[in-house]
């Protein structure tokens, strides 16, 4: 019994705590939905090569979550934020050198899913498209500046989840050339269509509501810590109306790529999980409690995912 409990145990810090596949699985598949629904209106579509973006998206991604924890529990381990932790750091079903490999292991991952993707548009645009996206992961709360602690870190998910990672796994499906270099992969950039631009702005928008949960749930935390996060800065109120701001921004782009942006009216798929992104805003406004909150964001990040599953759909109908 002891060893199953122990077991049941680890799981929970692993898996339900660090890999929070909840949380960080949907919001990497989002923006790869997307694109692969536009790659598909435009007949390019190429499936595997968008399956190994995922990959290196959600492997970076899962990295820099635990990259996140072990700078939590190694800089500020007198900041009760995640006890949990701190208990199986106690009782050894966790080690600091145990999370140092798993990040590790993550970014071998991302590398393993790398030769295909360079196979489309040349190692210097996927190491050049790597570097950021790890850049981005890591110095959430890692390196001598961590852009959270400045208060930042939504724009920069916003860039990262739509104006970089719907683009960029859009011109993987393309493909440049095994010989393309970063130049080629900065003009594929400029010479995109504002469509593809304008399509991953929902994803970014709700993407960055997911953070934005956290902030408002973690301000007490980050308050200790030293972070400036909107919640912090300029209070909960301020970022809860960030987040309904974002939400409605997500749900009228569909009807500008409906209307203006040369799509059939299956653009207006995402409208349908409208009433669960108001529900899930009510209820950040509603909640008094960290308990309240908590659900919320794996909650949020699924419809990020539901939204770019019908979007994509919806995009892809000629």
């Amino acid at each position: 019994m002891g060893a199953v409990s122990s077991r049941a145990g680890a799981r929970r810090i692993w898996v339900d705590l660090l890999l929070y596949p909840t949380h960080t699985f949907p919001t990497a598949a989002a923006p790869v939905l997307v694109a692969v629904g536009l790659a598909a209106h435009d007949r390019i579509a190429a499936p595997a090569i968008a399956l190994f973006a995922f990959i290196a998206s959600w492997a970076i991604h899962v990295g820099g979550v635990f990259a996140d924890n072990y700078a939590l529990i190694t800089t500020h381990r007198d900041i009760p934020e995640h006890p949990e932790l701190l208990a199986a750091l106690t009782d050894g079903s966790l080690t600091l050198r145990g999370l140092r490999l798993a990040i590790v292991a993550c970014f071998v991952l991302a590398l393993l899913a790398a030769p295909p993707l360079a196979s489309s548009v040349g190692w210097p645009a996927v190491v050049a498209l790597g570097a950021i996206g790890t850049l981005a992961s890591v110095g959430y709360a890692g390196g001598p500046l961590p852009y959270a602690k400045l208060g930042v870190a939504d724009p920069v998910f916003f860039a990262m989840f739509g104006l970089i990672a719907v683009p960029a796994t859009y011109i993987a499906q393309a493909g440049l050339g095994a010989d393309a270099s970063v130049v080629t992969l900065l003009d594929a950039f400029r010479s995109l269509r504002p469509a593809v631009y304008v399509a991953a702005l929902p994803i970014a928008a709700l993407v960055t509501n997911v953070l934005l949960i956290d902030e408002i749930r973690d301000a007490d935390f980050d308050r200790a810590k030293g972070w400036h996060s909107g919640a912090v800065r300029w209070g909960r109120g301020f970022t809860g109306v960030e987040l309904w701001t974002l939400t409605l921004f997500a749900y009228t782009v569909p009807v500008w790529l409906w209307v203006g942006g040369g799509f059939t009216a299956g653009a207006l798929l995402p409208l349908v999980t409208l009433p669960t992104a108001i529900d899930i805003a009510r209820r950040v406004r509603r909640a008094r409690r960290f308990e309240e909150l908590f659900p919320l964001t794996p909650r949020a990040s699924r419809l990020a995912m539901f939204y770019g599953a019908l979007s994509g759909l919806g995009l892809s109908i000629r």
